[in-house]
Order: structure tokens, then C-alpha cells, then sequence
């Protein structure tokens, strides 16, 4: 009877991690679909939803490290869910990021700004369907992982063009304020390829 409350404890407790992991990388790609749609609605009201989405996501990133401090044994190693962790939690940063930076020097969101936008969606995607099977299905997972880092190779790409046509233009200060939102949103796909490193080595240590 002992050893089953015990067993029952530890399930509880590895179940946690993985379900926290979730919760913050589906959190992320809400707030990542906010983005979008600043990029396509400029309002008060579309900043406010993805800096919503930031903090939230701080909050469930809080939760799961607070756990990690009052947990002796993980499912996975401890340095593995505070790493994926915050590779996840960059991602949210760098939306949040970009909103304040384009509202501070009131600049569009260009064509190249919406593409780099719906890659990261798209990786967001991946990553958190790779945190989904990681418990049960961990070969699903690294598939997903995958697909993930491949959107990482399509969006240096599209930051490369980016910059190529940007820098044709005549108006240096635009060029400068242009070139920090592409790398935001650069930035962001490089996380969301540590993520899903992070993710592929779990995988492999647990196999």
C-alpha cells in the first residue's frame, strides 16, 4: 500500500513537467498567432493581446520552476525542462519584443515581416506538438522536433532576403529600425531551434 501512494505521488509529480511544458509552449504559439494578427490589425487593442500572451506564459514558466525547486525526482533531467523551458519562453519574449519595437519606431510590417511571422507560427506548431507526445510517444515527438528545426533553415532565408531587399533602399534610419525587427524575429526561430534541440536530445537520452 506504501509503495503504490508512493508510485502514485511520483506519477503525479512526473506528469507535471511535461503537462507545465505544454501549457507554455501552446501559450507561446497563441501569442505567437497575436503577432499575426497585429501585423495585419495595427490596434492598441492586438498589442495588448500578445503582451497578454507574454505574461502569461512568464507566469506558467514561473509555476514550472517553482516546481522544479520543491521536486527531487523528474521525469527528465531537471536541466533539461529548465533549458526547454526557456527556449520556449525567448520565443514569447522575442513576439513581445517586436510588438514594442515597432510601435516605438512606427514602422510597417512589410510583406517580409509577415512571412517571418507565419514561419514562426509554423515552428510553434511543431514545438508544441513535439512537448505533446514527449511523455508517451517520444519518437513522435523527435519527428516533430524535426519538422521544427527545418523552419529555423526556411527562416534564415527569409531574413537573408529580407535584408538583401531592404538594403536597397535610400533611407538609412529606416534601414537600421527594419534590420532590428527582422532580427527579432530571427532571434525567435533561433529559440525555437534550441527548443527543439533541446527536445531531440530528450528524446535520444530517453530511448
Amino acid at each position: 500500500m506504501v509503495f503504490n501512494m508512493r508510485k502514485g505521488l511520483f506519477a503525479k509529480q512526473k506528469n507535471i513537467f511535461y503537462d507545465l511544458l505544454y501549457q507554455q509552449s501552446q501559450k507561446t504559439l497563441e501569442g505567437l498567432e497575436a503577432l499575426a494578427s497585429y501585423m495585419d490589425n495595427r490596434s492598441p487593442e492586438t498589442a495588448k493581446q500578445v503582451k497578454k500572451d507574454e505574461v502569461e506564459a512568464d507566469d506558467l514558466r514561473l509555476i514550472l520552476i517553482q516546481e522544479l525547486d520543491k521536486t527531487f525526482v523528474t521525469p527528465i533531467d531537471r536541466e533539461d525542462i529548465f533549458n526547454l523551458s526557456r527556449a520556449i519562453d525567448d520565443v514569447m519574449d522575442y513576439a513581445n519584443s517586436t510588438v514594442l519595437e515597432m510601435e516605438i519606431y512606427e514602422v510597417p510590417a512589410d510583406g517580409h515581416v509577415k512571412e517571418m511571422v507565419n514561419i514562426l507560427i509554423s515552428a510553434g506548431r511543431e514545438i508544441n506538438q513535439a512537448i505533446k507526445h514527449l511523455e508517451l510517444q517520444p519518437k513522435v515527438a523527435a519527428v516533430h522536433a524535426v519538422k521544427a528545426k527545418a523552419y529555423e533553415n526556411t527562416m534564415e532565408g527569409a531574413y537573408r532576403l529580407a535584408l538583401s531587399h531592404l538594403f536597397r533602399g535610400d533611407d538609412p534610419v529606416f534601414m537600421l529600425k527594419m534590420r532590428e525587427i527582422y532580427r527579432h524575429l530571427s532571434n525567435a526561430a533561433d529559440r525555437g531551434d534550441e527548443a527543439a534541440n533541446i527536445i531531440s536530445s530528450i528524446v535520444m537520452k530517453h530511448s
